[in-house]
């Protein structure tokens, strides 16, 4: 399984991060530490999905792990002809714990709030709407992350005005860019200025991003097309799980990542 991952330049912790397992699992597994997993029926069903994530065929890997054991038959029949007994303290409910019940005043609650926006004077709607409108513009900028460039609907911004009385005529403006390349330059300076490390991931791949007081900056997988960029106190510590199909820019400068790159992971110190 590790040759099979490492020939496809996957990171185990962008794999471990895929199928929802915890990294030290996988690493366990492929170790052969089978005595830190829980037990066989574990080993073999995370094996068998590791398998599916690679696209492998998981027939030779489950005929290398225990079986487990205690899944017999006769054991089936014992709990088949066990017999039925009703769990202690059950009752039947009373005609008010059913009212007590939320699948009966949730949509009583539905009811009672869409009575009430139908009730509401017409003028009302208007006035609240604009308000509304308002306030959801700084939540959404509060919640944008760091690697976030807000850019302007339009780059293109008539400052002129008409000439006051007496004034002297002005020079004629220069020719307006085109709102596509002048959105290119804003969003691009906005980049520059947002931090010196700058990552676009070609494919999915994993980063993780430490700053000198070991914060973690970043620490997920970046996604095919995705561009981050990144700043925090020297130097920055960068590990990147798929190395050939990442760029990486560093104070405009666009940086070759195979002298640091061992089994496609790179990691760096940007200083």
């Amino acid at each position: 399984m590790r040759e099979a991952r490492q020939a496809q330049g996957l990171h185990i912790a962008a794999l471990a991060a895929t199928i929802k397992v915890a990294q030290r699992k996988l690493e366990a597994l492929e170790a052969d530490r089978l005595d830190e997993l829980p037990d066989a029926t574990f080993t073999r069903a995370l094996a068998q999905t590791v398998c599916r994530a690679l696209k492998i065929d998981p027939a030779p890997v489950l005929a290398l792990l225990p079986s487990p054991m205690g899944h017999r038959l006769e054991h089936v029949s014992e709990g088949i002809n066990a017999p039925f007994r009703d769990r202690p303290g059950r009752h039947e409910p009373n005609d008010w714990s059913v009212l007590a019940s939320p699948a009966v005043w949730g949509p009583l609650l539905v009811l009672v709030a869409a009575a009430a926006v139908w009730l509401l004077p017409s003028g009302w709607l208007p006035s609240l709407q604009p308000a509304a409108g308002g306030a959801s513009a700084p939540s959404h900028a509060a919640s944008s992350g760091l690697a976030s460039v807000v850019v302007p609907p339009s780059a293109v911004i008539d400052a002129a005005s008409a000439p006051a009385a007496g004034s002297a005529p002005e020079a004629p403006a220069a020719a307006p860019m085109a709102p596509s390349a002048a959105a290119s330059a804003v969003s691009d300076a906005a980049a520059d200025t947002a931090g010196p490390l700058r990552l676009r991931a070609i494919a999915a791949s994993w980063v993780e991003i430490h700053d000198a007081r070991r914060q973690v900056l970043l620490s997920r997988v970046v996604d095919a097309g995705e561009s981050v960029v990144i700043d925090g106190a020297m130097p920055l510590r960068v590990k990147i799980g798929n190395a050939r199909a990442t760029e990486v820019m560093f104070r405009g400068r666009a940086l070759d990542l195979a002298p640091n790159t061992r089994d496609n992971v790179a990691r760096l110190e940007l200083n």
